[in-house]
């Protein structure tokens, strides 16, 4: 069996019957996935420098 076809048939068990709006769940898991990959590429770019910014505060307001 394909996967694709028992992804299918597993979100048809899944409505409820009579419910003719079944989502866009594949969608969905795309577009968190597409979220969580851009935070983590930001996050390993910015990272270093947000937290030399942070102990930069840090030092500054317990140095007064």
């Amino acid at each position: 069996m394909k996967i694709s076809t028992l992804l299918r048939s597993l979100l048809n068990r899944a409505d409820p019957p009579g419910d003719s709006e079944r989502g866009d769940v594949p969608g969905w898991v795309l577009v968190t996935l597409m979220t969580a990959g851009l935070v983590i590429a930001i996050w390993a770019v910015a990272g270093p420098a947000l937290v030399d910014v942070f102990n930069t505060a840090i030092s500054r307001i317990t140095s007064i």
